[in-house]
């Protein structure tokens, strides 16, 4: 059991790593986000729909407090969906708060801390969640 989460905790490092080294480099090419909406603006105009051929994954983001809410984006074989509220049996569900998404996607908080501290939650298939990096780079 052990191997298992040190497994589990290495592959969320090196997802975190991944992701916010993507994130500080911007996502959008344009100024830093300053909500959870302009993150997923961002995201939308970043879609790369080559790298989503083959990947069926449903992703869940709740996030907490005064900007929070909850986002989801349903990735299906080159094309994507992307909404506010729940989506039906997420794939992978992101937990942070509206501050710490914000900064996660703009570079300011390491990822890594930020999932070794508990500032991020990560719920589901790990290989999918490395795969966003590469669908919404």
């Amino acid at each position: 059991m052990k191997a298992k989460n040190a497994s589990f905790y290495l592959t969320a490092a090196m997802l975190m790593t991944t992701w916010g080294s993507h994130a500080a480099s911007g996502a959008s090419g344009g100024p830093a986000s300053s909500t959870p909406q302009e993150v997923f603006d961002g995201m939308r105009r970043s879609f790369q729909a080559e790298k989503a051929k083959g990947v069926h994954a449903r992703y869940q983001w709740e996030l907490s407090g005064p900007n929070g809410g909850q986002w989801w984006i349903d990735v299906n074989d080159g094309t994507f969906k992307m909404g506010t509220g729940k989506i039906g049996n997420p794939s992978v569900t992101f937990l942070t708060s509206d501050k710490s998404w914000v900064a996660l996607s703009n570079g300011t908080l390491g990822g890594k801390w930020a999932f070794f501290t508990g500032r991020l939650k990560i719920r589901g298939d790990k290989g999918l969640a490395r795969k966003l990096d590469e669908i919404f780079p």
